[in-house]
């Protein structure tokens, strides 16, 4: 068995639009962002992940930043086959010609059958010899400790960078589902466009990044824990000279309100398609939030507002999706909603 298990290299991967993360051997071995850096006239990869999001917005004419995934679905193939491999080489195992490579890959529940296949073959492209897919919701579902094949319904909602993912779980299938391209990436534009639009200061998608992980919030007013001003740094675009202001968690909360409001929208919608029984169970569970979105300052409490029923933030949820991909990996045999080649 052992022997064995030396020429097997199994991994659960949480592609993300923003971070991706690897499991192996039930520890998450990379956590990195989903960018890569190539020369622009060679094609050439010359970082991954970390390395290159510190390029990302500061590179020169030779060498541009690509994020190979847009919207939760693969945008940029050639990008993303190069990011995958270098994620894996990044956990520092020499993979040899004999090894065989298991992958159980997540994906958004509305993703097309074509963008399906483009992930497969960017697995194929990795020498993946066994590939499985399966959907965000149900990945985040098994992670935050469901029991997904029981007939008890769950309403989950993923928030991650690219897609907002919400799906009502019961016997080991996705019963209905919600999957709109509403989630972090759009707060972080919404963000950059309200500091042009209110402060004449133009900042890039890192800062804006800082500032919803530092004063971001859902609510305009916060009962408890609300944040100190933060101070942004920018270019003037009346004088064309670095300034910096302060902005505060109220404004944040303005700048995303309408972004938020889509994804309530989003969310009554899935819980007027429910099946009734379902909707009873949903009644006393409550709904389940995970991925980075959940994070957002007074979400829950939002979401609660609107829908009357009690939200859950999942312990360590920006790990939910990449936990559960980890017990899918590990019950391939089991699990029937998994997703393989010729099922596509």
């Amino acid at each position: 068995m052992k022997l064995f298990s030396f020429f097997t290299q199994e991994l659960a991967i949480d592609l993300g639009t923003a971070n991706t993360l690897i499991i192996e051997d039930g520890k998450i071995v990379v956590d990195q962002p989903s960018i890569v850096a190539v020369k622009r006239r060679t094609g050439e990869t010359i970082a991954v992940g970390n390395k290159a999001m510190q390029m990302h917005e500061k590179t020169h004419e030779d060498i541009k930043t690509v994020r190979p995934l847009k919207d939760g679905v693969i945008a940029d193939f050639q990008a993303a086959e190069s990011m995958i491999e270098g994620m894996i080489n990044i956990i520092g195992r020499k993979r040899r010609f004999f090894t065989h490579l298991k992958m159980v890959i997540c994906i958004p529940s509305g993703i097309t059958e074509v963008e399906k296949r483009a992930v497969f073959d960017s697995a194929d492209h990795v020498d993946s010899k066994e590939t499985y897919l399966i959907h965000e919701p149900m990945a985040a579902a098994l992670g935050i400790g469901l029991d997904v094949e029981e007939p008890v319904g769950n309403m989950v909602i993923d928030i991650g960078g690219g897609t907002t993912e919400i799906a009502v779980i019961a016997l080991s299938g996705i019963v209905c589902n919600q999957s709109i391209r509403i989630a972090g990436d759009e707060f972080t534009s919404d963000i950059m466009s309200y500091m042009k639009r209110q402060h004449n200061i133009l900042i890039g998608e890192r800062t804006a990044e800082q500032i919803k992980i530092n004063v971001g919030s859902a609510l305009h007013e916060l009962e408890e824990d609300a944040p100190d001003e933060y101070p942004v740094n920018g270019r003037d675009l009346m004088t064309g000279i670095p300034k910096q202001i302060k902005i505060s968690y109220s404004e944040v909360a303005h700048s995303l309100d309408k972004s938020i409001s889509k994804i309530e929208d989003a969310i009554l919608k899935a819980l007027e398609t429910t099946p009734p029984e379902l909707a009873s169970d949903i009644y006393r569970t409550g709904i389940y939030l995970t991925g980075g979105g959940a994070l957002l300052r007074g979400l829950d409490k939002r979401v609660a507002q609107k829908t009357k029923l009690d939200v859950h933030i999942a312990d360590d949820p920006l790990r939910a999706v990449v936990r559960g991909t980890g017990i899918a990996l590990n019950n391939t045999d089991r699990f029937s909603f998994l997703i393989d080649r010729k099922s596509v």
